[in-house]
């Protein structure tokens, strides 16, 4: 088989597209759980320092010995895996054959086969996304240890993009993964050449702090300027995973691509008035699509941009 995809492009790309549908289904779930996750898990640590005060203050009382500890209920295990997915509606379990990426959705017309109710497009929309954007990795790195990394990157990509819509949240489950991927695929996997994936360990480590300060600085001196908060701190660390992958010299490609897009974005929302202007816009989404195409383009585009001062 690896034989057989090395000598056919074509079959290469075409794997990739349906393995790059079945992740999507899989990167559905991640998006929809890992902020329930985060939230379970933030409230039982809620419970137990409370719990920990109460039982403090029992302690310190003359009552003491007449009282008992206070117990934190469990609760049922929640996680990527546990339980069955269900529909959000009457809660009916999702049969294996209601759950093919993309094709279930099209043959149950957007409605869940036990109650009707409407299934949202965002899933076959995130199926079909990751499905075309992992052929266009293969078409482009063609079969081997590159379009591996470059897969992996875009699937992460895809989840950040979708929890960061949903609750403008870029967790550290996912981007510090991504940045010690990063780095740890420069140390087996670096190329000969300076502006392919993954990079060098030297170039690897200096994007990763160069991306996180970068967007640090930004922070601080928006903050200090406004009073405000005018991006979050998952922002750094997908910026510094990014600059980990791709190396200090698509940084600026990144930032100026997202920064740019962002704004036109916003300013066009706010003036069609489909967005009000002190809710705050998430930044992730823009940095994670300038990331991939500076992984797909950026070296063309930094020799192109030397080029214009005879570098290369």
């Amino acid at each position: 088989m690896p034989a057989l995809l090395a000598q056919s492009p074509a079959a290469f790309i075409a794997l990739s597209l349906l393995f790059g549908l079945l992740i999507g289904s899989f990167l559905n779930v991640v998006i929809h759980r890992v902020p329930l996750m985060l939230d379970r898990e933030w409230r039982a640590q809620c419970a137990e320092l409370a719990a920990a005060g109460e039982n403090a203050a029992v302690a310190a009382s003359p009552a003491a010995e007449a009282l008992s500890p206070i117990a934190i209920p469990g609760e049922a295990p929640f996680n990527l895996v546990v339980p069955r997915s269900a529909c959000p509606g009457c809660r009916a379990p999702i049969r294996a054959i209601h759950n093919v990426p993309l094709l279930s959705w099209l043959a149950l017309r957007g409605r869940c086969a036990s109650c009707q109710a409407r299934i949202s497009a965002r899933y076959p929309i995130v199926e079909l996304l990751c499905g075309v954007l992992s052929a266009a990795v293969a078409w482009k790195f063609g079969f081997g240890w590159q379009a591996g990394a470059a897969l992996v990157v875009t699937w992460f990509l895809i989840a950040l993009t979708g929890i960061d819509l949903d609750h403008q949240l870029l967790p550290d489950s996912l981007t510090l993964p991504l940045l010690w991927g990063g780095l740890l695929a420069s140390v087996f996997g670096a190329a000969n050449n300076a502006h392919s994936l993954p990079v060098s360990p030297a170039d690897a480590i200096i994007g990763a702090v160069a991306g996180y300060l970068c967007l640090w600085s930004v922070y601080q001196l928006f903050k200090l300027a406004t009073g405000k908060e005018g991006m979050g701190y998952g922002d750094f660390k997908l910026l510094a995973a990014l600059g980990a992958w791709l190396g200090w010299r698509m940084l600026l490609p990144i930032v100026l691509c997202s920064a740019a897009v962002g704004a036109t974005v916003g300013i066009a929302l706010i003036v069609t008035g489909k967005h009000r202007r002190s809710v705050p816009i998430p930044f992730g989404p823009f940095l994670a699509a300038a990331g991939w195409l500076a992984m797909m383009w950026g070296p063309e585009w930094v020799a192109n941009y030397l080029g214009l001062f005879g570098r290369s």
